[in-house]
């Protein structure tokens, strides 16, 4: 593996970090805004739809990763 597929994964694992902290982070604004009285359901439908954006990116940067394991 050359230094450059090194760096890429390594920048790939960053970025993978961050979503998920952000995914994570956005779990628990969903959770509580939903308990919140008067809740606005259209923010609340926008922040579950780039709660579901996020997990879709981060199931893509896991495939580039993680190595495919044999079957």
């Amino acid at each position: 593996m050359s230094n450059i597929d090194e760096l890429d994964r390594l920048d790939q694992r960053q970025m993978l970090s961050r979503l998920e902290n952000e995914h994570a982070s956005l779990d628990q604004q969903v959770t509580e805004f939903a308990l919140a009285s008067g809740t606005d359901q259209m923010v609340l439908s926008r922040l579950k739809r780039r709660k579901l954006e996020l997990k879709d990116a981060i199931v893509r940067l896991r495939s580039n990763v993680l190595p495919d394991l044999p079957a």
